[in-house]
């Protein structure tokens, strides 16, 4: 299952998924389609640095939607997702130090 556009608004703030950075997500390909169990998850990073997962679902009764993330959640999520499309360091900067 691929990222859907969405347009979702959440106490008066837009989040879009045509204009924010798609970081992770847990879709893949297994030779015959992308709907694992008909549901997936894909975290996303707006332009000004808020994060929103968008969940989508195949399965009867359940609709799509985009909930926003505290920093917190979004790297607890991250780090769930099997497929990262941006590092971990180059996504949450601030939270990476050295030892």
């Amino acid at each position: 299952m691929q990222a859907r556009n969405m347009n979702w608004v959440v106490a008066g703030k837009r989040y879009r998924t045509d204009k924010a950075t798609l970081v992770a997500h847990d879709a893949y390909w297994n030779n015959y389609n992308w709907e694992q169990g008909g549901r997936n998850t894909f975290l996303f990073r707006t332009s000004r640095g808020n994060f929103f997962a968008q969940h989508q679902t195949l399965a009867p009764g359940e609709a799509d939607n985009i909930k926003p993330l505290e920093i917190s959640e979004a790297m607890h999520l991250y780090q769930s997702l099997h497929k990262k499309e941006v590092p971990f360091v180059v996504i949450f900067p601030c939270a990476v130090e050295d030892a």
